[in-house]
Order: structure tokens, then C-alpha cells, then sequence
């Protein structure tokens, strides 16, 4: 090969090779780019809704949840009382444990946002990540949305 058709070769290939590196992992939401999707372990969820029985429940307090990878486990807040319990991650479900949680007491509202969240535990939730925002969906169709902290 002639060192004019080289140089060609190698200009017609480089921005292909460039182009081709420069994205992103992970599923893209159709738009053409490719996105790195955000882990449901290792982000505290903070729950911005919640809706059990097809009614939503308003959210008080500052509920979040977090999914340990390493430990295998769920720590967080319910609103009121602080929980923890065994958590086993899969792709696109959570095996939760039955909760173990402190045992304050308060204003009603707190304790209501509580029993909602509590519908997720001691079974199967499964579970979406778009972005910054996961929804947990448990067997007896209690759903949350929530976003990743900041």
C-alpha cells in the first residue's frame, strides 16, 4: 500500500474509532445515547411518594432507604423510627427481611408514612432505577418512588 492510501485509510478510520469510544455504558432510554445507569445499592432513596391500595399516601418525616451490596442488608428511616434489615439485591428485585425497627413513638403522620413503608418488607420488591429516581414495588402492591440524595 502507497503512503497516500494509507493516510487515507488511517483519516477515514480514526474518527470511526474515536466516536465509537467516547460513549457512555449502560441501557439508553431509546433517544440514541447511551446512559450509565445508577445502582439501586449504595444511594440513600429518599421517599418522595408512596401509594398502597392504588391511594397515595402522603409522605411525612424524611423517609429514605438504603440498599447495602456488601453486607447484604436495608438501613434507613421511616419517617419516624430508624430500620434495618436483610436484603438480598438482584437484577431488578430485592428480597427484603423481616424489619427490625426502633420503637419511638410519634405524630400521627410520621406513623403513617411508617406502616406505608413497612407494606415493603419481609418479601419480594421489585425494583426500576431511571436516572435519579427508583420505584420499589412489593408483592402486595404497595409503591414508592424515590430519588437519590444529592
Amino acid at each position: 500500500m502507497d503512503k497516500q492510501r494509507f493516510t487515507l485509510a488511517v483519516l477515514a478510520i480514526v474518527p470511526l474509532v474515536v466516536a465509537c469510544g467516547s460513549e457512555k455504558t449502560t441501557s439508553g432510554s431509546g433517544s440514541g445515547s447511551v446512559e450509565e445507569q445508577r445502582s439501586v445499592t449504595d444511594v440513600d432513596w429518599q421517599v418522595q411518594s408512596i401509594t398502597v391500595a392504588g391511594s397515595a399516601r402522603p409522605v411525612h418525616g424524611k423517609p429514605y432507604l438504603a440498599f447495602d451490596a456488601k453486607t447484604g442488608k436495608v438501613g434507613g428511616r421511616l419517617g419516624c423510627n430508624a430500620v434495618n434489615a436483610t436484603a438480598t439485591v438482584r437484577a431488578g428485585h430485592i428480597t427484603l427481611g423481616r424489619p427490625s425497627t426502633t420503637r419511638m413513638m410519634c405524630d400521627a403522620s410520621l406513623m403513617g408514612t411508617e406502616r406505608a413503608l413497612l407494606g415493603l418488607f419481609n418479601g419480594r420488591v421489585d425494583y426500576r432505577v431511571d436516572h435519579d429516581t427508583a420505584t420499589l414495588t412489593s408483592a402486595n402492591g404497595a409503591i414508592v418512588h424515590a430519588r437519590a440524595a444529592k
